[in-house]
């Protein structure tokens, strides 16, 4: 398969309503990673396979970043929030951009996660984000624009 959609994981949802984990919106470290088309994101693994560099997330050469571009880890989200209106949840953040001579090949989606948390595991994914199909820059800008292209916008 490979990326077709965009989705919160399950078992974070879980672990956040059993107080398993205690995510904080407005003080936690979010990261946004960048993936190829090498993997298929499921949104019904377990926490600890949401996790960054972790279960699929972990596949070597998957991926994408670039030194002093957009770093292998991911690079922080800053002005995050959400929002709830007509059965659709909202996570927004300030749109997020690589340096200005990054060269990035086939980004396909984003995983998001919290880098802050450290138990039921650490850096648990939060959501999987799907680009719309392969994107690329070369020697230029890379940004990932959040809730303007409705990648962050989930229907309950």
């Amino acid at each position: 398969m490979a990326w077709s959609n965009s989705k919160i994981f399950v078992a974070t949802l879980e672990d956040i309503l059993e107080n398993t984990t205690a995510v904080d919106l407005n003080s936690d470290t979010f990261k946004a990673a960048l993936y190829d088309n090498d993997i298929t994101p499921d949104q019904t693994v377990a926490s600890a396979n949401t996790a960054y560099n972790a279960g699929q997330w972990a596949a070597s050469g998957n991926e994408v970043s670039e030194s002093g571009q957009w770093a292998a880890g991911g690079v922080s989200l800053s002005g995050v929030s959400s929002s709830f209106s007509s059965n659709v949840y909202t996570f927004d953040a300030t749109d997020t951009a690589s340096g200005s001579a990054a060269d990035l090949a086939s980004v396909y989606g984003v995983l998001v996660y919290d880098d802050t948390i450290s138990t039921p595991v650490a850096d648990q994914g939060l959501c999987y984000n799907y680009l719309g199909g392969s994107n690329s820059v070369v020697n230029g800008t890379f940004t990932v624009v959040w809730s303007a292209s409705g990648i962050m916008a989930y229907t309950l």
